[in-house]
């Protein structure tokens, strides 16, 4: 999959439901991931840098192989594989024999039974699907097509029939994931027949205009392509981020988050272009919910009917009292399209992005080792979601034994160390009043005592002492240098904690004792604060002790 466009759709995009919804495209990278890697990366770099894919929960192999095979589609076509057995005739091309295809449709329960509809009634809809399913049989190798000697051609089952029937995780992905592939690039084929058929009516088109026209066919497909990848990603991020339940997308917003750059209002013509993105998705997310990809409900075609009654004359319909549209019910507004990547579909896309060489971690991956390595690696991650990795690190785990193990991880002074103990302080509010023994005994340590008094302070605990000068000073700029690693230096989101600092009225004195802490991040921090403080004085001081700290450094 390509590396899609981030656009940045405003909460009025398409004036569709879910209006107002944050989606990952509207927030900047740091907003979604933490960014932890991104300290002392200028915009240039993070321009060159790789693209970043939220992390995502998936269910475990064997319940994603169970959810695969209920997909219809994949369903019929191991059950039509497995009614090939021992052999079956089929035509040169490999197609279910005219006598074999209503039977088939039949034992799909797509068909009535023989005696059930009229006689000499034939379901067209019902054999179609059933020669559809037998085409994806033969695509996957479910069936293999041969010849007998006496020049008859045949399906067979194939190998990897037996495992996916029965079960087999990784049998039944890899033939589900073969299928998805194939039903993404015939509903991007699809899309860009139509093109191909005008010009096939055209009878009077010269030779090299019929060259011209293959060109203009294959470059609708490319089109088609890249649209259908933007859009299953932007899914895939809104889906990552999305609270359970929230995971539907108005086909509105969708196509609004690829059609609308980053910090502008929806103009008249963009509103066109979400509605031409609106109506060249449907057709390719309905094929892509066949194979499970996709819950998605398609736009109500009758609303096409309704807009050329509103052209003809009849504008006000469903307008308000002044006017302006009225707002949409739930229901009407589904009207409009309703999309939600499964399980599955994020299993899918997750696959393509690997595949492709993209680095799409999954939610654990960082919380398999020892604490050390929970906080190094969520510290230097650039794609993570720290509160997540916390909590699936610290499931199981007895609260005193994980905080003791936890605090020891956070001791250090190298690049990441405050991050560690930020991480730290988090986790050991994840866990609450049943780690405060652990901490108490870290109160003496010079790296964890001032951090571990606010913890027991915010938890309520009673007789909690009151750190030292030298520990606290050291604390506050621990804190600060863990703030500056963790929004990569953000001014906007630095701003209220450096005006939050507890310079006095006489900041000289206060700062004068910053600049002698003897921590890697005091002449960042007072950096920090000489640029981004309110009051110049301070300002001014920060700026001067920074000074002091570098040349002492």
């Amino acid at each position: 999959m390509a590396a899609r466009r981030r656009r940045n759709a405003g909460p009025s995009a398409a004036g569709t439901p879910g209006e107002g919804a944050v989606l990952p495209a509207d927030l900047e990278l740091q907003d979604l991931y933490g960014a932890f890697a991104a300290h002392g990366l200028d915009d240039e770099d993070l321009d060159d840098a790789a693209v970043l894919v939220p992390p995502v929960r998936l269910p475990a192999e064997p319940e994603l192989a169970a959810l695969a095979k209920a997909v219809p589609m994949f369903d019929w076509a191991l059950r039509l594989a497995r009614w090939a057995a021992p052999h079956r005739a089929v035509d040169e091309f490999g197609d279910l024999t005219a006598p074999d295809r209503l039977p088939a449709a039949r034992l799909l329960g797509l068909a009535p039974e023989e005696g059930e509809a009229p006689e000499g009634e034939v379901p067209e809809e019902a054999v179609v699907e059933a020669m559809r399913a037998w085409s994806l049989a033969c695509d996957l190798d479910l069936v293999e097509i041969g010849t007998t000697a006496a020049g008859e051609h045949v399906a067979v089952p194939g190998p990897d029939l037996e495992p996916a029937e029965e079960g087999d995780p990784e049998t039944v992905l890899e033939l589900w994931l073969t299928a998805a592939g194939i039903v993404r690039e015939l509903a991007v084929e699809a899309d860009s027949q139509e093109l191909e058929l005008d010009r096939e009516d055209d009878g009077d088109a010269e030779a090299e205009e019929d060259e011209e026209g293959l060109g203009e066919v294959e470059d609708a497909r490319d089109e088609a392509a890249e649209l259908l990848d933007e859009a299953l990603q932007v899914l895939y991020e809104t889906t990552a981020f999305a609270e359970p339940g929230t995971e539907t997308v108005p086909l509105g917003v969708l196509a609004a988050l690829l059609v609308v750059p980053e910090g502008e209002e929806p103009s008249d013509e963009l509103l066109g272009d979400i509605t031409d993105v609106m109506v060249a998705l449907d057709p390719m997310l309905a094929d892509l919910s066949e194979l499970g990809l996709l819950d998605y409900r398609p736009i109500d075609p009758e609303l096409f009917d309704e807009e050329e009654v509103e052209e003809a004359g009849e504008e006000t319909d469903g307008a308000g009292p002044d006017g302006e549209p009225a707002e949409l019910d739930e229901a009407e507004s589904a009207r409009f399209g309703l999309v939600r990547l499964t399980p599955l579909g994020q299993y899918g896309i997750r696959q393509w992005l690997l595949e492709d060489g993209y680095d799409a971690p999954l939610i654990g991956d960082l919380a398999k080792g020892d604490a050390a390595e929970l906080l190094r690696g969520v510290s230097e991650a650039a794609n993570v979601l720290p509160e997540e990795e916390l909590k699936v690190w610290l499931e199981g785990r007895e609260p005193v034994a994980a905080a003791r193990e936890l605090l020891a991880a956070a001791r250090g002074n190298d690049t990441y160390a405050p991050m560690r103990r930020m991480l730290c302080h988090s986790a050991l509010t994840l866990l609450g009043a049943p780690a405060e023994p652990a901490v108490r005994e870290v109160l003496d340590d010079p790296e964890l005592g001032g951090g571990a008094a606010a913890w027991l302070v915010a938890l309520g605990a009673a007789e909690v002492p009151v750190p030292d000068r030298a520990t606290a000073l050291w604390t506050v700029v621990d804190a600060f240098a863990a703030q500056l690693l963790d929004t990569g230096g953000d001014p906007e989101q630095l701003r209220e904690l450096v005006a939050e600092l507890p310079v006095t009225e006489e900041p000289a004195d206060y700062l004068g004792e910053l600049w002698r802490v003897e921590h890697p991040y005091t002449a960042d921090v007072l950096e920090a604060v000489g640029e981004m403080h309110p009051d110049r004085a301070v300002a001014k001081e920060a700026r001067k002790a920074a000074f002091k700290a570098r040349s002492k450094g």
